[in-house]
């Protein structure tokens, strides 16, 4: 089965399809991960894009659900130097073309990524259209021109409802703007009591959870498309810790009054190097957004640049001077890794209990007590109601 790749500068690129036939317009990015594939497909901040894989193999160990970061990907496209059919992994359970079928997704393989990846770096992403078909490519140019780029991707990949992973020890809000397992993962794994909500839920909803830190999670697109979690974010600051990781950080940046601005071409990778002003120590992360927060904007602001990107001295983490708040732009639940920036899970919550021991007669306190009373009357009702 043929494929074509058609860029909107009319730049051509044909190979090889594999995983569904059809068409998809996207945002084409790259992504400069050598292993972790499953990880990327199944990020939720993917959604929209056609991602390029730029380690020339991909599909070699297969797919393991275990693996996967979200119930279902969210990608528009998937682009490789060479696709391996047949994959050489015990736990692989399905293969890479199975996975893309299963959900509709077109893929290509056989062209040159190495090109790509330089255009895009050259010319900063760009729409693109993947197609199996073979219709004229001025009929394929024409259609991508007036097709526009999502704009409600966070509505697409939040939860619809709110859902709770038990933990007997500090409450978490996680707002879902397109979280990934990982979070969850390393919210529980250190005994939390994890409520996951919507991204559009309100401040005053958030109360009556009754948290005791509020995590901002990842998600894709721009963040000056999700006003209302901003809103939000400017009410609760001050009055929980919160914690912001990717889009997270950029809407936490944006309530307190910074601005945010497109990338050329983003980061997406596990090899980023960050550095930590700080402790003047440098870190390797995994990332993948295509925004950033103006450094000019933070004057005038309550916010402390804490890293940067060693890269291109983009900011990647900053925090509050008044409340008990900080975010960054990279991933410290990263999978498959590298895992050096972990450790970021438990600076929140030596924060919590920093923030506990500073308001011990916090306002509300009783009625944050008797919220999370009801909460638990509630939830402990609903699994009874579940068994019958």
């Amino acid at each position: 089965m043929q494929a074509r790749l058609l860029l909107e500068d009319g730049t051509l690129f044909v190979g090889n399809g594999f995983g569904s036939e059809g068409e998809s317009v996207g945002e084409v990015v790259f992504n400069t991960g050598i292993t972790g594939y499953q990880e990327v497909l199944s990020d939720p901040s993917y959604c929209g894009q056609i991602v390029t894989m730029t380690y020339p193999l991909i599909g070699n160990y297969g797919i393991t659900r275990d693996d996967f970061e979200s119930i279902r990907p969210f990608i528009h496209g998937f682009v490789v130097r060479e696709h391996e059919e047949v994959p050489s992994n015990w736990r692989a359970q399905i293969t890479l073309d199975s996975l893309l079928k299963e959900y509709g997704i077109v893929g290509i393989s056989g062209i040159d990524t190495r090109m790509l990846t330089r255009i895009i770096r050259h010319h900063g992403v760009m729409k693109g259209i993947i197609t199996t078909s073979d219709r004229p490519v001025a009929e394929l140019l024409e259609q991508l021109k007036a097709t526009p780029l999502m704009t409600d991707q966070v509505s697409r990949v939040s939860t619809k409802s709110v859902f709770s992973c038990p933990g007997t020890r500090e409450r978490i809000v996680l707002v879902d703007f397109g979280a990934k397992s990982g979070i969850i993962r390393d919210l529980t794994k250190r005994g939390c009591d994890v409520v996951v909500v919507p991204h559009d839920t309100t401040a005053d909803q958030i109360r009556r959870l009754a948290p005791d830190g509020i995590l901002l999670s990842n998600g894709p697109g721009d963040p000056k498309d999700v006003p209302h979690a901003v809103n939000m974010i400017a009410e609760l600051l001050g009055e929980f810790p919160i914690f912001g990781i990717c889009l997270g950080h950029q809407l936490f940046a944006l309530a307190c009054g910074a601005d945010t601005e497109k990338l050329k071409f983003g980061h997406r990778g596990g090899n980023h190097p960050v550095k930590d002003l700080v402790s003047n120590r440098c870190y390797i992360t995994s990332q993948n957004h295509g925004y950033t927060v103006k450094e000019d904007s933070i004057a005038g602001t309550d916010l402390i640049v804490t890293h940067i990107n060693n890269n291109d001295k983009t900011i990647e983490g900053l925090k509050h001077s008044k409340y008990a708040a900080f975010s960054v732009q990279y991933h410290p639940e990263a999978a498959p890794g590298p895992f050096d920036s972990s450790y970021l899970f438990d600076d929140f919550i030596t924060m919590i209990h920093s923030f506990k021991e500073q308001h011990p007669r916090a306002p509300r306190q009783a009625e944050i007590v008797a919220a999370r009373a009801a909460s638990e009357q509630q939830r402990k009702g609903e699994l009874a109601y579940a068994k019958k």
